[in-house]
């Protein structure tokens, strides 16, 4: 890494065709149009043909209207003997001119692969002094030590998903008049708002089954607010998309003294997603227990670090059986422990928490014996996605605290996959149980002509 008194690059002699004066700023055209700097409280860290390119502590997560989140580098902490300057200048209309390098690591290099905005816009002075690269070209980083798990490092490829508090703003759904509940799109206003954006572009849009039952859970649980919810079944008609707000409908089919059952139906753009009933229960004593036990596996901080993007939600997979390695053939069966860093208060909200993540495992433990098959095909050439869901909460979870899921999958054929899984909490106590009704089969239509990887299930 270059220390920054070196780095006269940044303000010598460069000539810049455009003044910043004649480039005109677009923000007063489109008020609504944000960019938020972010300072990272980890490390930010790039690699490219093996080599560490860029590693600093004090990045920036640029958060923009339309575009996905973007890691900026301060320019001391870039190992500049691996670039080059060239003559590309493009004009960002609200961000400013950016300059361009090139990147050579022994034999192999990118073109025009990290930029800067020497002279940003006022309304984004914080963007001077650094620089991004682009992340389909070489490995981005988001570096996390979680000093409670003895200081272990996440690795979150960037960009990511977003952060558990992200998960559970759009699960907490909103109050929009009786009976009816609302969650935003992700992000809000969503890609697409002030520039047409085309479908590479984008992140995956479809929202994961298991996210529309946590958000029942959570409607219903408001709806009727002295009652805890016992169970909670959905089948999904329809994909919901993160770029369109969704609409929760929520009939009381009966209210009663010692149960009350409750209709669920998601609705986006006019179009039912998925529909689903939750029982709620005033509770009872014990007249007996029984409970299954939780299996044998190693405890969480033996287990490998699994990345799914969102940062604050811990997951790590016994014996690292979840991944998309085709010659990693085992049984049809994963267990995975997941634990929540920040805890909510609402008990709806915790179990709505734990659901979610339900419809992750099914089709991926479907997959494990059968070589050459894993979920890297899932949206690329199979068809793939959770059809219907049932959960029963047995005891109180405690997000912030370790849960094993035990995710066997018990059949597979017809284009179909079944799963029936079990929730334990660290100390042993069986909190919840499920089933997964999935779907797998070859796509009927080039994935391409129906929106690709963001949009095909």
């Amino acid at each position: 890494m270059v220390d920054l008194s070196s780095a006269l690059w940044w303000r010598g002699n460069y000539q810049y065709d455009l003044t910043v004066s004649e480039i005109a700023s677009a923000r007063g055209r489109h008020p609504r149009y944000a960019i938020d700097l972010v300072h990272w409280s980890g490390r930010g860290r790039v690699q490219y043909a093996g080599v560490v390119v860029a590693d600093s502590h004090t990045c920036l997560i640029v958060k923009e209207s339309d575009h996905q989140d973007q890691l900026y580098f301060p320019i001391g902490d870039v190992a500049w003997e691996h670039f080059t300057e060239t003559d590309l200048h493009t004009v960002c209309p609200f961000k400013g001119e950016a300059d361009y390098w090139s990147l050579t690591v022994g034999g192999t290099s990118e073109e025009n692969v990290v930029w800067a905005y020497r002279r940003p816009f006022p309304e984004v002075a914080g963007l001077e002094g650094y620089v991004a690269f682009y992340t389909d070209r070489v490995q981005v980083e988001l570096l996390e030590t979680v000093e409670e798990d003895d200081g272990d490092v996440v690795a979150y490829p960037f960009p990511v998903w977003g952060t558990a508090a992200d998960l559970a703003r759009l699960i907490d759904v909103a109050p929009d008049g009786e009976g009816r509940f609302t969650s935003p799109s992700f992000p809000d206003p969503p890609l697409g708002t002030f520039i047409d954006l085309p479908d590479h572009r984008r992140p995956r849009q479809v929202i994961e089954g298991g996210q529309l039952l946590g958000q029942a859970i959570v409607a219903a649980s408001k709806t009727v607010p002295d009652q805890r919810v016992v169970s909670a079944s959905m089948v999904f008609t329809r994909a919901a998309r993160f770029d369109a707000p969704l609409a929760v409908d929520v009939a009381v089919l009966r209210r009663g003294r010692t149960y009350s059952t409750v209709e669920i139906r998601m609705i986006q753009e006019d179009k039912l997603c998925s529909v689903g009933l939750v029982l709620l229960d005033s509770g009872a004593e014990d007249v007996y227990r029984l409970a299954a036990d939780m299996p044998e596996v190693p405890p969480p901080l033996e287990c490998p670090l699994r990345d799914f993007g969102v940062i604050g939600r811990d997951i790590r997979v016994v014996d690292g059986a979840y991944n998309f390695d085709p010659d990693d053939v085992g049984p049809a069966e994963l267990y995975v422990w997941m634990r929540y860093r920040e805890r909510p208060e609402e008990p709806a909200m915790q179990a709505a928490l734990l659901a979610q993540a339900t419809t992750h495992f099914t089709i991926g433990a479907s997959m494990r014996p059968h070589q050459g098959i894993t979920e890297a095909l899932a949206h690329v050439t199979l068809s793939t996605g959770p059809m219907a869901v049932d959960i029963a909460f047995h005891d109180e979870p405690d997000a912030a605290d370790w849960h094993l899921y035990e995710n066997p999958a018990i059949y597979a054929g017809r284009g179909q996959v079944q799963g029936q899984g079990r929730i334990f909490a660290q100390d042993g106590r069986l909190v919840a149980s499920y089933s997964v009704h999935a779907m797998v089969r070859s796509f009927d239509a080039d994935p391409n002509r129906i929106g690709g990887y963001t949009s095909a299930m």
